[in-house]
């Protein structure tokens, strides 16, 4: 999947004419705190709500500092891309502009998190496995092997680094909640299983949280 198939168009850009008061007013709205500027189709930059009310709300925004370095994403990113830029710039909302530079529509955060976790098997029945494995041993062909020697798929995985040992932890989304013999497998291959959750245990529990985040941004 890539930018350009999840842009929104119902937010308009702003303009380097309108006023902070305007600004703030449409970021109101659209319950968003970042909206880009735009002169005709050419992108300018991104305003934040900071940058709005560290400054005189009746001047117009084209006279304001950004604090921002132009974020943006290109039509053809990928959505690992756009997550990344978006979490590492703490945006809720971010242009996405062709080669020309041109402005094409922007991607909000809310709109994002509701593509990975109906992508991601979120909505799908099965249980979790997190193993933990050196970064030099990992390979995803052994993992869905052992997975599937146990009768079952692998329906999504994760995969963080541990800061303080660079080892990695995998979470699997399996495709059933019986990971008895999952769990066996990877011991038999001397994997560790950090943790494990039945759909019973904890998947209720991560619906619940990401429904609550969904309302906390429609705020």
């Amino acid at each position: 999947m890539i930018a350009s198939k999840l842009i929104s168009h119902i937010i308009a850009p702003l303009r380097t004419s309108d006023t902070g008061e305007e600004a703030i007013s449409m970021m109101n709205i659209y319950q968003v705190k970042h909206l880009p500027i735009v002169n005709n189709e050419s992108f300018l930059g991104i305003i934040s709500e900071d940058d709005i009310l560290d400054n005189d709300m009746n001047e117009p925004i084209g006279s304001y500092r950004l604090s921002l370095i132009n974020p943006f994403v290109y039509e053809s990113d990928h959505l690992f891309d756009v997550m990344k830029k978006i979490a590492q710039s703490n945006l809720t909302t971010i242009p996405v502009i062709d080669n020309q530079e041109n402005f094409l529509g922007l991607i909000t955060l809310e709109d994002l998190l509701k593509f990975f976790a109906n992508g991601f098997s979120f909505n799908e029945p099965g249980g979790i496995i997190v193993i933990k494995v050196h970064r030099n041993n990992y390979s995803l062909a052994e993992i869905a092997r052992i997975v599937e020697s146990g009768n079952a798929n692998v329906m999504s995985s994760f995969i963080s680094t541990q800061q303080n040992t660079g080892e990695l932890l995998i979470s699997l989304k399996l495709n059933t909640n019986e990971l008895a013999a999952v769990i066996s497998g990877f011991e038999r291959f001397d994997y560790i299983v950090h943790s494990s959750y039945t759909e019973s245990e904890e998947y209720d529990n991560l619906q619940e949280r990401y429904d609550s985040l969904m309302k906390y941004l429609s705020v």
